[in-house]
Formats: C-alpha cells, sequence, structure tokens
C-alpha cells in the first residue's frame, strides 16, 4: 500500500479521492490543492518510483482476484465464547483486586490490548491519615453493606451505618450496636424517605468531631432486586424497585454532597455488572442500574472541579452472598406475580413456560459467589487510594468476559451467544 494525500490507496485500486473506514464511520480525506495548474486523475501517483509503479502494474485487480468473502462460521464463534466456562473452574473462588494481574486475565494473547485499558490496581498509594475518617454507608442491615461496615471499622475509619431497620432493633444494626465501639454509630435511614435522609444529615453534623472537614466517604449500597420477564413484571414493582435502586441513590447523593464537596472525598456507588449489560427477566434491576451508571458518570464530571472523587463498583454474581433470594423467597415472589397477571398473559404464557422461567432464577442465585470480600476490596480502594478507579469489575471470569462480549461486539453476535 501507498500513502497518498494523506489516506491509503490499497494495490490495484485507483487512488480514491477518499477512503473511507467502514468500521468507524470516518473518511480520510486528501489535502485540498491550492488554485494552480490542474493535476491529472493520477497525480499523486507521479511520486512512485518508476519499479514501483511497474510492480504495482502487474498486482491483479480485487476484480480480476475475486477472492470470496471469508466467513467466520458461526460455530467457531459458539465454540470460542464457551471456553469462558471451563476457565471459571481455574479458581476456587472469585479473585480479589490484588490477584487480578495473575489470575483475572488467563489467556494474555487475547486479553493483552484489555489488560492494558484496565491498568493494575495498586494499593501501595494510600491516602495519608486514612484513621479518622468518616464515612457513611447506606444499606447496612446485611449483605455487602454489613461486611463492609465491619471491614472499614477494622482499617480505622469513623463509619455511620445506615440501617432501614434500626428503629425496630432489627437486621444488622443489632449486631453492630453490639460493638459499643466510638468509631462505629447506627443511623436510621430509609433512602427513599427524604425526611429520614434530612435526620440522618443533621445528626451527622452534629456528631461529627470536626464538622467543618466534612464527610469523606459516601458509599450507596442501599439496593432491592427482583425478576420476571416484562409482561410479568407489574408497575408496581418497576416503581419500587426504581424508588430504592435510583431515586434512594440521587436522594442521599445530593443530601450529603456538601459535606462531601467540604472534605473533598469519595461517592462510591454499588451499581452492578447488569448496569453495564441488560439481562432477559431483570429489566426493573437493570433499569435502575443503567441510570446509576449515568448518574454516576455525570456527577464525576461535575464533581471533578471540586476534587470529589466518583467511583463505581459493578459486582458479578454475589447473590448467594447478599441474601436477597432464598429459595421460600423466589417461590414466594413467583406465586404472587402468577397471581397478579392479566388473564391473557397466562393464558398465551402458559404455567409451564413461566414455572422453566422461575428455575431459571433459581439455578443463577445458586450459582452466584457466596465471597463478597472482592466487592469489599474495590470498595475500600476506592475510598483509600490517592488515584481510585472510575470502575471496578469484582467478578468471575465467565461475567468478566461475558460483560466485555456484551458491551463491545454487535449485537447480532452477542445476542446469538447468550440469549437465544
Amino acid at each position: 500500500m501507498v500513502p497518498v494525500g494523506g489516506a491509503v490507496a490499497m494495490r490495484g485500486d485507483p487512488p480514491p479521492e477518499a477512503v473511507a473506514c467502514p468500521n468507524h464511520h470516518v473518511a480520510f480525506h486528501k489535502e485540498k490543492s491550492v488554485p494552480g495548474p490542474e493535476k491529472s486523475p493520477m497525480s499523486g501517483w507521479d511520486q512512485v518510483p518508476a519499479e514501483s509503479s511497474t510492480l504495482f502494474s502487474q498486482w491483479p485487480t480485487r476484480a480480476q482476484r475475486k477472492t470470496p468473502a471469508v466467513k467466520t462460521p458461526m460455530a467457531t464463534i459458539l465454540a470460542a465464547t464457551r471456553i469462558s466456562r471451563p476457565l471459571a473452574q481455574l479458581a476456587t473462588k472469585t479473585s480479589h483486586l490484588k490477584d487480578v494481574s495473575a489470575s483475572l486475565r488467563p489467556l494474555p494473547e487475547i486479553c493483552s490490548s484489555v489488560s492494558r485499558l484496565q491498568g493494575r490496581r495498586s494499593y501501595a498509594t494510600e491516602v495519608d491519615e486514612i484513621g479518622e475518617r468518616p464515612v457513611l454507608i447506606t444499606g447496612c442491615d446485611s449483605g455487602f453493606g454489613f461486611a463492609l461496615a465491619k471491614h472499614l471499622h477494622e482499617r480505622g475509619f469513623i463509619i455511620y451505618a445506615g440501617c432501614l431497620l434500626k428503629e425496630q432493633g432489627r437486621g444488622g444494626s443489632k449486631d453492630l450496636d453490639a460493638m459499643k465501639s466510638d468509631r462505629m454509630r447506627t443511623v436510621q435511614l430509609n433512602v427513599c424517605d427524604s425526611e429520614d435522609v434530612s435526620r440522618a444529615v443533621d445528626y451527622m453534623t452534629s456528631t461529627l468531631k470536626m464538622p467543618e472537614k466534612g464527610l469523606w466517604g459516601l458509599v450507596n449500597n442501599a439496593g432491592i432486586s427482583t425478576f420476571g420477564e416484562v409482561e410479568f413484571t407489574s408497575m408496581d414493582t418497576y416503581k419500587e424497585v426504581a424508588e430504592v435502586n435510583l431515586w434512594g441513590t440521587i436522594r442521599t447523593t445530593k443530601a450529603f454532597l456538601p459535606l462531601i464537596r467540604r472534605a473533598k472525598g469519595r461517592v462510591v456507588n454499588i451499581s452492578s455488572m447488569m448496569g453495564r449489560m441488560a439481562n432477559p427477566a431483570r429489566s426493573p434491576y437493570c433499569i435502575t442500574k443503567f441510570g446509576v451508571e449515568a448518574f454516576s458518570d455525570c456527577l464525576r464530571y461535575e464533581m471533578r472541579p471540586h476534587d470529589v472523587k466518583v467511583c463505581i463498583v459493578e459486582p458479578g454474581n454475589f447473590i448467594a452472598g447478599t441474601s436477597l433470594y432464598s429459595p421460600e423467597r423466589i417461590q414466594a415472589i413467583a406465586d404472587k406475580m402468577w397471581d397478579e397477571l392479566p388473564e391473557i398473559v397466562r393464558r398465551d404464557y402458559g404455567r409451564k413456560y413461566f414455572d422453566e422461567q422461575i428455575a431459571k432464577m433459581e439455578s443463577y442465585c445458586n450459582s452466584g459467589s457466596s465471597d463478597t470480600s472482592p466487592v469489599i476490596d474495590s470498595i475500600a480502594h476506592a475510598l483509600t487510594s490517592s488515584t481510585p478507579y472510575t470502575r471496578y469489575h469484582p467478578m468471575d471470569y465467565y461475567w468478566w468476559l461475558r460483560m466485555q462480549v456484551m458491551t463491545h461486539m454487535p449485537a447480532a453476535i452477542s445476542d446469538r451467544l447468550y440469549i437465544y
């Protein structure tokens, strides 16, 4: 190939006015010539040495070659993606972030470009004086929030653990209060209730040792989940999930941002891998997590001038470690869902199909990891690193590869691989 006027001419082809790049919808045009003597259509080729021109003339054109288009068989693509399942069995548990460089990229010759984009997680560059920095965590009744509150307390932070069930004396608040620590304080906090959020702000402002220094970290962890295809899901369910996962995150963030800005601190929003790739039968959850991702990106842009860092943690399948779904809860949700379905939907789909979808959900819940430490490590890194990452992906090999395929490959391929 020979460069012509800023473009690239392929052998056997005349020099075009513009060479288009089909993958990126960009055309590289030749520079416009200044007024002067008219040049021949082949101007630009007159710079090519004579021996090279002779060589080019001997090459057949594309039409003469009649090379058939090479198509990759779908069977080959399907076989290639199936390697992700065996790879997931190489590790006994979900990888920790500090093991990423050694284990999360099992095929460096395939994933090397991705590895360079991702970068390596480093725990060496931490902020100064981690201890005595206040952090508010929502959703500490169980799951990630409860485990994170205890972990950060051990690291020396002052913890404000927001608990939905504190006033009822149930859930994680009871165990956290039993620690009898000056650095562990539970707060009644329903992220769906603006008055509850305002009272939490007042309580924190009045109990901070140095209110003028603000709040170092806010971890928006509170969330709920459900399942069911679009026609199986009521509008009330959509609104309920959005009220907690999306509006609750926004409501809490807006209330505490003045304290966060004062400290030049951190906002860490717990999203999900389903905030990056949609999944059938999970539309209420996916919608809200996609919204959390967009909100976090917008907030990150706006907070940059204030030296406030905004991070997103996108956990994989950790349902088994969050107590969101027990077999009894899944069945209770399914029974209620079926009873509330319109008659036409029940008749068209049938109970057999409905039960098959519920069985798939039970299988998904049972396949998740019960070790939540990768998620806890990710959040801790976002709060303690002097250069935190925008996004963290604590998940096993299969889900990491699936997320790359679903977010970067054409839908015609990713849909065939994972949906149909």
